[in-house]
């Protein structure tokens, strides 16, 4: 019980973290790169608790880091940072 707790301030952090470090990346709501990084550091957090059934809890615990800190990318937009003047990448 008390690693989800600890995965979910983990995933708090992240968010909150992205937010503060890089404000310009996250143009929309706030809640959304803290919300993404709190779910998936609760879901990595879940996963490497029954995959590693109960033991390591440092390494669960890293592994909740780790995938709230990639995670959190996927809702930044560089592309519309202010300092950018309307241009986009197109693949």
């Amino acid at each position: 019980m008390w690693e989800t707790i600890a995965s979910v301030l983990v995933g708090l952090a992240v968010g909150m973290g992205a937010l503060l470090l890089r404000p310009d990346l996250y143009p929309g709501p706030r809640s959304l790169p803290v919300g993404t990084a709190l779910v998936a550091a609760v879901v990595a957090g879940r996963i490497s608790h029954y995959v590693m059934d109960g033991h390591a809890p440092p390494v669960q615990l890293a592994i909740s880091a780790a995938a709230s800190v990639l995670m959190v990318t996927v809702p930044a937009r560089p592309d519309l940072r202010p300092g950018r003047r309307g241009r986009h990448r197109h693949v």
